[in-house]
Parts: structure tokens; C-alpha cells; sequence
């Protein structure tokens, strides 16, 4: 129970007897989750839809946050043990008045899902002057958990998934300038820094949650079909990075390899029911088991980029890790004190 995954000290496959192709029905099976009650950010379209929907067969009561409750109603129509609450994970405000309401229903949380991210974005600034994909997808994560962390403590036996990206191999988290105020901006690195911390979140939640039997896990769901997440993406831009055609069409090889909605999210269920990860934590996922983590000498870090597994180790450094918990109170005005 003490042991930690600092520097990937934990990061190899476990054997869980899934592939890439299992979709979440498939890793669920034989898991009951009557009396769960699950919190999954963005769970009204894409692979949090299928994580909501999912969850729901299985028993679990899931309250679905999004930014627009209409549309959400509409997506979520006729899943059981559904509750629908607005929250906009780049709006401090939005996030207190959930996470306010929910505390004092006096309810236990057993499954927090940090599933809604942006990708693709220009460069666009928070109400703080944040960059709005660091703001989404790390520190959003960070400031709902620790709002609802006495709910998981109360659970005795909390799981929270952040879903995070192989995307974070486009970049480091750069302490310096975070916020792109003094270097040039480019979405998928900032997209990549983003990712970087939200793996380093969950190494260093699990280490300080795990003497309160509360689990944290990153993963890496897929590159998937048919999901929102490109809906800003410029076309032009897809095009020079060979994803799209020069039609605008995107080209079969490409697509030949994408996951379906059901196999993206089929991570985020392993992360969240699996027996196989009730003694370990802190590691980031891909495929339905543990990612291999990924050499850090240059020469072979060279061929990296051109990886489509693995985590890379500075994602799991103790003191990055460390650094970012600091910042992110500081960047957030939330403090998160475990104990």
C-alpha cells in the first residue's frame, strides 16, 4: 500500500487480459456497482457519454456534468440513475456551486471521472488569464477534486480517473511559462502541457490519497471516431499534419486507426471498476492495462514523437509532480490539503 509509481516505479502491464479493441461492456462485465455513486465531467457526449451510460447499466448512480444541461438532457435521454448538474470546468464559479451542492447532500463519492477536455483550440485565456487548455483539462481537474475530496474520503474507497492524452508527449510542463505570456503559442504543445500535468496530478494525488483508500489513475483513451474533441480544430492545420486530405476528408489510414466511442471508453472503466488495480495507483493507463513507460535516453527519445504507446517519465517525476500541486493551489486560489 505504500508503494508509489515516482519516476514510473510501478509502470508495467499487469496482463489484465483486455487489448486495445475491448470496449467498456467488455471490461465491466460481472461488476456490480449498486449503491456507487460516480461524478463524470463532460458525460454527456463523446467517450464520457459511453462512460456515463456504462456506469449507469452497471448500478451506479452518475451525476453528469456539463456546460450545456439541455443538450445534455437530450444525450443522456433514457439512461437510468442519472443526475444532471451545469459546470464549466474553466469556470472557478461553476465548479464551487457544484461541488457546494454536492457536499452538502451529505452523499459519499466513490468514482470522480476527470473526463472533459479541449484540444485544437487557438490560443484563448480564462477569466484569470489562464490558457484555456491548461485551464480545462489540468486545472479545472484539480480544483473540482479537491472542492468534493471530503465526499471521496467519506466513500472509503474512492477511485478518481483523469483522462489524460498520449498527447502529452508533445510536451514537458514548462514551470516557467505556463501560461504561453512569453513564448509562442501552439496548440498541441499547449494541449501536451496540459496532459503532462494532468498525469503528474494523479501521481501525486494518489501518493497523498492512498492512506484514505482513495485511488487516482491518468490514461490515455485512444485516438477516437466520432467524438467533439476536434470541433475547433482548423482544417488547414489537419491537413499539414497529414490527418486530413486535401479535400478536407480524412484519409483511410487515419481513420483504419481509430478506436469506436465504446473502445475509448473502455480505459476509463477499466481505471474506475477494475479489481486488478485495487492495490496500485498512480499510474497511467492505455489499452485496458498499465502503459509501458518510455526510455528517456535522447537517442532513442528522438523516435518517441513517432510512438503511439507509452508514457513518458518526466509525466511521472516526484518533484515536477510536487512543484505542480504547489502552483496549481497558487494558480487556482484552491487549497488542497489532503490531511
Amino acid at each position: 500500500m505504500n508503494a508509489n509509481n515516482y519516476q514510473g516505479a510501478l509502470q508495467k502491464p499487469i496482463g489484465s487480459g483486455f487489448t486495445a479493441a475491448s470496449t467498456s461492456t467488455e471490461v465491466i462485465k460481472g461488476i456490480d456497482l449498486t449503491g456507487t455513486i460516480a461524478v463524470v465531467t463532460g458525460g454527456s457526449a463523446g467517450i464520457g457519454l459511453e462512460t456515463t451510460k456504462t456506469l449507469a447499466l452497471a448500478g451506479a448512480t452518475v451525476i453528469v456534468l456539463a456546460r450545456n444541461v439541455e443538450k445534455a438532457k437530450a444525450n443522456l435521454e433514457g439512461i437510468p440513475n442519472i443526475e444532471i448538474e451545469e459546470a464549466d470546468m474553466m469556470i472557478p464559479s461553476s465548479i464551487d456551486k457544484f461541488a457546494e451542492k454536492f457536499i452538502s447532500s451529505g452523499r459519499p463519492l466513490h468514482l470522480l471521472i476527470n473526463n472533459a477536455g479541449i484540444m485544437w483550440v487557438p490560443l484563448q485565456r480564462d477569466e484569470r488569464g489562464i490558457e484555456s487548455q491548461l485551464a480545462t483539462n489540468h486545472l479545472g481537474q484539480f480544483h473540482l477534486t479537491a472542492k468534493l475530496w471530503p465526499a471521496l474520503k467519506q466513500a472509503n474507497g474512492a477511485r478518481i480517473v483523469n483522462v489524460s492524452s498520449l498527447g502529452h508527449h508533445n510536451s514537458d510542463f514548462n514551470f516557467e511559462d505556463p501560461n504561453f505570456e512569453n513564448r509562442d503559442y501552439e496548440t498541441l504543445q499547449a494541449y501536451g502541457q496540459s496532459k503532462t500535468a494532468s498525469n503528474l496530478f494523479a501521481l501525486e494525488l494518489d501518493n497523498r490519497a492512498k492512506d484514505f483508500n482513495v485511488r487516482a489513475y491518468s490514461l490515455h483513451p485512444g485516438s477516437i471516431a466520432g467524438t467533439e474533441l476536434g470541433r475547433d480544430a482548423d482544417p488547414e492545420y489537419l491537413k499539414s499534419l497529414g490527418f486530413l486530405d486535401e479535400d478536407g476528408n480524412i484519409r483511410p489510414e487515419v481513420l483504419a486507426a481509430l478506436k469506436t466511442i465504446p473502445q475509448g471508453a473502455a480505459t476509463t472503466v477499466f481505471a474506475a471498476t477494475s479489481p486488478l488495480l485495487d492495490t496500485i495507483g498512480g499510474v497511467y493507463l492505455e489499452d485496458n492495462d498499465i502503459a509501458e513507460l518510455l526510455p528517456t535516453d535522447p537517442s532513442v527519445q528522438t523516435n518517441a514523437k513517432l510512438h503511439q504507446s507509452g508514457v513518458q517519465q518526466y509525466s511521472l517525476d516526484e518533484n515536477s509532480a510536487k512543484r505542480l500541486w504547489n502552483l496549481s493551489e497558487e494558480m487556482t486560489g484552491v487549497p488542497f490539503n489532503i490531511n
